[in-house]
């Protein structure tokens, strides 16, 4: 006797898995720290070009 298929459950169109959600927070969280970085290092280089004084 076959096996019946095993198909995943059809899920609701945007609805979200609870692991989804976690990648997608991570994912928020890398973003934020990139661009915090990035900031950073673009406050340092326009001090250094000024000669130390940056309004």
């Amino acid at each position: 006797m076959a096996s019946p298929l095993k198909t995943k459950p059809a899920r609701r169109h945007g609805a979200d898995t609870e692991i989804h959600r976690a990648k997608r927070g991570k994912n928020f969280a890398v973003l934020a720290a990139l661009l915090g970085f990035v900031i950073l290092i673009y406050i340092v280089a326009m001090i250094r070009m000024s000669g130390g004084t940056f309004p």
